[in-house]
């Protein structure tokens, strides 16, 4: 019986890794079973392999999976399917400590707003307020490029609290970081997140100047972002975030513009801040459940994501109506899933922290992401000192996949990544339903987008919005 491969398909991302000592996933959870409006498929989880089935093959693959009996590859050999026929991508195998791609400089833990949404606590991250000193900035960009591999691009991020209140200090670390890249043979990409209400024309012609993917924070419209973004003196942030982007308009937009909606129970309907954000003119609006807050009434709890799941699918089907007649509909969590299903991609963990990413905080401290400064179970060396190979190598380990329950047990393992590091420590992982059926519709989508707009896949990839992105992937949660 004849199995196609999807057509259009990339061949898978990464290659394949030695041999692993832990125990295999359950069969169960090595594929899935899903149907579009052209028929049945099947989702390898191994390699992100998607292919189209008979109805009556699928039936049966669906049976297995509910009282499996074997293993996939007796299953493969009984139904004569060539799916299981080579060594395993992903076996268990931790991935050893990379070099470094990216590394995010926590310049100002501070910030202009209180909100009570914030991981970072105003950007305190639970301490006291402080900026980066210039001669740890400086360091850090040095330390980077010399752990990066010789002539890889690599990712200078800018976080906060506001990083834009040290704006002297980032107009001069972009300096430092061309200059230095030039001598040592690597192209420097910046990124940076921004409330963008203390925007000044000379950061946009900044932006605009060199490679910047700028993230911008956006609630709402004005209502909804004014409820949860607070000003001191009751200064709508709206008023002033739509002010920023006039400011961008006219000295300097930079490459990637993406407005990032953090969801929490007081969030409107998500289609309607989405379709708000679209007409601001972002290249891309995507949105991020809360899932840990310093108060607990900001966070989405398990009930709660079923209603998140439901929102964002109407935002995906709205999506895929628009982008199946040809029109441009920069809905980002869907487009990242798009392209990175399209490009196979597959990884046991979430993102790069820990791996080609790191976070260096005010003090030169190196952590394993952005969200885990001054987190001491997840310290990751110095500045000074460079990475901590072991510290590296112990994330790396814990957190793989195949290694932790229940991940090792799911079909959306390879695509999820386990969730993200700070969330798991903080509230463990109320949102894995949510996450498969978020996957199952992207799933949905690409088969029945790649039927109606074959060009689609052809168009450049979304660009990464995240130091992270570049470092491991961002998920496609």
């Amino acid at each position: 019986m004849t199995v196609l491969l999807q057509i259009g398909r990339r061949p898978p991302d990464g290659p394949a890794q030695p041999r692993g000592s832990a125990r295999p996933p359950d069969g169960s959870a090595e594929f899935k079973v899903f149907r579009s409006a052209r028929g049945a498929h099947l989702l390898l989880t191994d390699g992100s392999r998607i292919y189209d089935l008979p109805e009556p093959l699928a039936a049966r693959l669906e049976q297995w999976a509910a009282a499996p009996d074997g293993t996939p590859a007796d299953l493969a050999d009984r139904l004569g399917l060539p799916l299981w026929d080579r060594p395993r991508r992903i076996d268990g195998t931790p991935l050893e400590p990379p070099p470094l791609s990216s590394l995010s400089l926590n310049v100002m833990q501070a910030c202009n707003l209180s909100c009570g949404h914030c991981y970072a606590d105003e950007g305190r991250f639970g301490g006291a307020a402080r900026a980066m000193p210039r001669h740890t900035a400086y360091a850090a960009v040095d330390r980077l490029l010399a752990e990066a591999a010789p002539g890889a691009d690599v990712v200078v991020g800018f976080m906060g609290g506001e990083p834009l209140l040290a704006r002297d200090l980032i107009h001069d670390v972009v300096g430092h970081a061309v200059r230095a890249g030039r001598e040592t043979g690597h192209t420097v990409r910046f990124s940076l997140t921004t409330n963008l209400t203390t925007v000044r024309p000379e950061d946009a012609r900044l932006f605009a100047e060199h490679p910047f993917t700028v993230t911008v924070s956006l609630d709402g419209d004005r209502a909804g972002h004014d409820a949860l973004r607070k000003a001191p003196g009751g200064v709508g942030a709206y008023d002033r975030l739509r002010a920023g982007l006039d400011v961008l308009t006219r000295h300097g937009r930079p490459r990637h513009l993406a407005a990032r909606v953090s969801v929490t129970p007081k969030t409107s309907r998500l289609l309607d801040v989405l379709e708000h954000g679209i007409s601001l003119g972002f290249d891309d609006v995507g949105f991020a459940a809360v899932v840990s807050a310093p108060d607990p009434a900001y966070e989405i709890d398990t009930d709660g994501f079923t209603g998140f799941l439901e929102q964002m699918v109407e935002c995906g089907e709205r999506a895929l109506s628009e982008l199946s007649v040809g029109r441009s509909y920069p809905f980002g969590n869907l487009l990242t899933a798009l392209d990175q299903l399209h490009r196979g991609t597959h990884r046991p963990y979430p993102c790069g922290a820990g791996a080609g990413y790191l976070s260096a905080s005010a003090e030169g401290g190196l952590y394993a992401c952005h969200r885990l400064v001054d987190d001491p179970a997840h310290a990751m060396g110095s500045v000074a000192d460079g990475p901590d190979a072991d510290a590296r190598r112990r994330h790396l380990t814990a957190g793989h996949v195949d290694r932790t329950e229940p991940c090792r047990s799911c079909w959306a393992r390879y695509l999820c990544g386990g969730g993200c590091y700070h969330e798991v420590s903080r509230r463990g992982r109320p949102g894995c339903d949510y996450i498969r059926g978020w996957l199952a519709f992207c799933l949905r989508a690409y088969v029945e987008l790649a039927e109606a707009v074959p060009d689609f896949f052809r168009r450049p990839p979304v660009p990464d919005a995240h130091p992270a992105a570049g470092a491991g992937g961002a998920g496609l949660v």
